[in-house]
């Protein structure tokens, strides 16, 4: 990697481990994985880690200048927002690093590297999935999961189908709820409405909501009829500009399809 190294933050590493993680982020090229449309996220072994690294897409020039003297990278606030949910007793991949690499004194690329961890699904297999094993049970521990993190304060603003990883414990025989995708996240009292929009970008399933405002119910003063109401409005909402916004891009960037057809 040609851009010069100008950040690097271990937790919790010894002399050792720093040198071998900093050594995989420098060849990240050369390791497989899948690229995303924004991002590239590779799963690494060695020696005795294994390693999760996102690489971010390198920032347009505003933003390049904007992380660089006025906000925190993307990188650096998934290593800060990780700490600080592990802290308030939430469960997240253990967070290892991050690194940021600049050229002509501008960030230009951004690596954050937590621990492999893993699981059984995601939220998503549970929106196409009715029959799951547990279906229901699950959905509801997932309420109770999420109530849990606005009672802390804690606004997951991508709380969406891929970004909670869900793990069956083995001595409980409950599940465990990771936190992924961290570098967008608010702290603050959460209100009602914070409340139920944060729930407005899992599913379009109407009877999944329904569970869930049934579950939240159970813990809130509210109403169920209010709760889903609420939860269902905002769920309408969101889903229409959503479909609005794709509608757009595909007919602004009809030629990226073009190209790859071609």
């Amino acid at each position: 990697m040609k851009y010069k190294e100008h950040k690097v933050f271990c937790e919790d590493q010894n002399v050792a481990s720093i040198k071998i993680i900093a050594d995989v982020v420098r060849n990240f090229d050369d390791f497989y994985g899948g690229e995303g449309e924004r991002n590239t996220i590779k799963n690494v072994t060695t020696q005795d880690l294994v390693l999760n690294i996102k690489s971010f897409k390198v920032p347009h020039l505003v933003n390049r200048i904007a992380y660089s003297f006025f906000r925190k990278s993307k990188a650096n606030r998934s290593f800060e927002y990780a700490n600080d949910l592990i802290k308030k007793g939430i469960k997240t991949p253990k967070p290892f690093a991050y690194f940021e690499y600049s050229d002509l004194k501008l960030l230009h690329k951004s690596f954050y590297v937590s621990e492999q961890i893993s699981y059984n699904l995601t939220y998503r297999e549970l929106t196409t999935d009715l029959n799951y094993p547990d279906y229901d049970t699950i959905l509801r521990e997932f309420t109770r999961f999420t109530f849990d993190l606005h009672e802390k304060g804690v606004n997951f603003l991508d709380h969406s189908p891929g970004n909670t990883l869900i793990k069956k414990n083995k001595n409980t025989g409950k599940y465990d709820f990771y936190l992924v995708d961290l570098n967008r996240m608010n702290f603050h009292t959460m209100s009602f409405e914070d409340r139920m929009n944060n729930f407005s970008k899992l599913t379009s399933r109407k009877d999944m909501v329904a569970v869930m405002s049934n579950e939240y119910a159970k813990l809130v003063s509210e109403s169920e009829e209010e709760i889903f109401n609420k939860m269902w409005s905002l769920t309408e909402k969101f889903q229409k500009k959503y479909h609005k916004k794709n509608a757009i891009k595909r007919k602004v960037f009809f030629w990226k399809k073009r190209y790859r057809n071609s």
